[in-house]
């Protein structure tokens, strides 16, 4: 071995070149493995970064997704309670002009029936809320309360086919009865054919029955029909407020 590694000694010490006999050889037979330990300790060590990497990538990802939802939770709660605050500001406002006492009710249940209309408000007998009272918005007429009890109390809509209110027309002062369709409408019964009725006629309640006051907004009319024979028009009305839509309600206190 040592006169083996004398000659090799020898033979390298006698190139001339830059490359080395001896380094020739012995890169000739390393470098396959050379190159395969490496390839092998840096795929292993590449796995190894990216999959702790990723796992923290990922574990920031599920923080900053639930600071996102925060976030989005947080604006829609300001942003219903910039909504409630003005709504109450409107019926606040409304109520300061009207000279009755009334108290500010919330929309808390509805009726799960198609052929009714009826809504649940969150105010009842102990706080002064009795049956047959008118219950109202700022865009007018809602319906009456058919039922107190204790703590809450339901509100007959007037497009419910049971509900029945006098009204007359803002500019012709010609009065009929606002009944329900059960549906989103209502209509104008007992208007004669010669009265001077056209679509956008504001209605207004006439203050008969001693239920709603004389001059909120009953509705608006949609539709008017008159027919060549008989004696009164077929008027569609729409409620002047959405009654699809209610959150708060004033209820007028007798």
């Amino acid at each position: 071995i040592l006169l083996f590694s004398l000659a090799l000694i020898t033979l390298n010490i006698k190139q001339e070149k830059g490359v080395r006999f001896l380094d020739s050889i012995t890169g000739i037979v390393l470098s396959p493995f050379q190159n395969f330990f490496t390839q092998t300790i840096q795929s292993v060590s590449d796995s190894i970064n990216h999959y702790f990497f990723l796992v923290d990538v990922s574990r920031q990802n599920d923080q900053l997704k639930l600071e996102v939802q925060r976030l989005i939770n947080e604006k829609n709660h300001l942003l219903e309670h910039l909504a409630s605050q003005k709504r109450l500001a409107k019926l606040m406002a409304y109520e300061d002009e009207w000279e009755k006492k009334t108290v500010v009710a919330s929309v808390i249940g509805r009726d799960a029936t198609q052929w009714s209309k009826v809504v649940v408000i969150n105010k009842g007998t102990q706080d002064g809320v009795e049956d047959h009272l008118a219950v109202i918005t700022d865009a007018g007429v809602i319906g009456q309360v058919i039922h107190a009890g204790l703590n809450t109390s339901k509100v007959l809509l007037i497009v419910d086919g049971r509900s029945a209110v006098d009204g007359l027309f803002q500019d012709s002062r010609v009065s009929g009865v606002v009944v329900g369709m059960g549906s989103d409408e209502c209509q104008m019964k007992f208007v004669p054919n010669t009265a001077d009725v056209k679509e956008g006629d504001l209605v207004l309640s006439s203050g008969l029955g001693g239920i709603f006051p004389k001059g909120l907004i009953v509705g608006k009319v949609s539709r008017v029909i008159r027919k060549k024979q008989g004696l009164f028009q077929e008027i569609t009305l729409i409620p002047g407020s959405d009654l699809s839509r209610l959150e708060e309600v004033l209820v007028l206190l007798p």
